[in-house]
């Protein structure tokens, strides 16, 4: 996040007690020249939003899901101004649970409605909606988006059953499901391992200067795709526009559309069906990577031979600074997995997220190991959810 979120923060808190919400306000976009969009005030770091109340509980109306539509690519911020205290809430799709007011025609098309300010969770997946928390909450934000969340709040606002459905598990699938760990832990130490690893690492060698380049990308989730499509896509033409594209320094990248399954490369072995997923890390940035759908991650190790991996890609300015292998059973990158309960529709168990700071370490001292019973517990957590 940006610096001058944490001197609104600070700014606002100095306040507690000594001002209307109509002098906060003047105050507020006086010391950060905010710009005006009817009740919203913004920069191009984040955007504010002034609520008053008697208490901590409001269910005013805060804005419409059109409008925040515009901001949601940066923090934004809620004010309720009590009359002991200002407090502070990050309002963007992923920490709504609902559109309350005026939203019976809301569909995936048809953006209506408003947010009232008891839509917005006080609490996400364990972690308070409080000002120390915002830059991790919106790490997990960045990863989702907009459009990420537009279908779970149709789906909860409207009771609308949503596309998709939960992965119905089988006494069969289950078995073969709880024998993945031990399956990672003999492919990491084979010679399939080292060959799946060194033609990754052939091709992000082959394309540095261009990752390097898309890594410059701001939207996470565009940066993300480019850099994947770089190394892993299939089509030789569109990689070739987009490689071009980057290196005349255009912003509007080609439109391409990625496959939405578990791993963005696959190669099949004698005794392994690998599916890899490619994550990219700006090391100087904070974020929260998306790991995997947890039904896609069930139906595909209730396969035989499944092994399923992810590589990272470590970036800093001008360079990319190590690339690893990693199973996501690996003992670091399994117990700081986010499972995103909140975010998870009624024919879905979720999604998952990782912790930037755990692949930050990864990507510096890199490790497979795998503790077997761990594993399979955490993999009977997920089949229960």
């Amino acid at each position: 996040m940006d610096n001058s979120l944490y001197k609104l923060i600070d700014f606002i808190e100095r306040l507690d007690g000594q001002a209307s919400k109509a002098r906060l306000q003047e105050l507020v976009q006086k010391e950060f020249s905010l710009t005006k969009d009817r009740s919203v005030f913004y920069t191009d770091a984040f955007a504010i939003r002034f609520n008053s109340s008697k208490s901590t509980s409001f269910s005013n109306t805060v804005i419409s899901l059109s409008n925040l539509q515009k901001y949601d690519d940066s923090p934004f911020v809620v004010c309720l101004n009590t009359p002991n205290k200002n407090y502070l809430f990050l309002a963007n799709t992923t920490f709504l649970s609902k559109v309350s007011h005026s939203s019976q025609e809301l569909r995936e098309d048809n953006i209506r409605g408003s947010i009232n300010g008891s839509d917005i969770v006080k609490v996400f997946n364990d972690i308070d909606n409080e000002p120390e928390n915002f830059a991790e909450l919106f790490a997990i934000h960045s990863e989702i988006g907009f459009d990420g969340n537009l279908a779970r709040l149709v789906e909860a606002t409207n009771n609308i059953s949503p596309n998709g459905s939960k992965y119905n598990i089988r006494a069969i699938d289950k078995d073969v499901i709880l024998q993945a760990p031990q399956r990672a832990k003999d492919f990491v130490a084979s010679a399939e391992y080292s060959t799946l690893k060194s033609e990754l690492d052939q091709m992000t060698i082959a394309y540095k200067n261009e990752i390097i380049l898309a890594s410059l990308i701001d939207n996470v989730n565009i940066r993300g795709r480019v850099i994947e499509y770089i190394i892993a896509g299939e089509d030789d033409r569109l990689r070739s526009e987009i490689i071009h594209t980057l290196q005349k320094g255009t912003k509007r990248i080609p439109s391409f559309r990625t496959k939405n399954t578990l791993g963005d490369f696959v190669k099949v072995f004698d005794k392994y069906d690998t599916a890899t997923d490619i994550k990219t890390k700006v090391m100087i940035l904070n974020s929260a990577p998306k790991a995997y759908n947890l039904d896609k991650m069930l139906e595909f190790l209730a396969k035989e031979k499944s092994v399923f991996m992810f590589y990272f890609v470590g970036i800093m300015p001008k360079q990319v600074i190590g690339q690893v292998l990693i199973s996501m059973f690996q003992d670091d990158l399994r117990d700081t997995t986010h499972i995103l309960k909140h975010w998870a529709g009624r024919n879905s168990r979720g999604v998952s997220q990782f912790s930037g700071q755990t692949i930050d370490t990864l990507i510096k001292e890199p490790n497979n190991n795998i503790d077997i019973i761990k594993s399979q517990d955490f993999l009977e957590n997920i089949m229960n959810l």
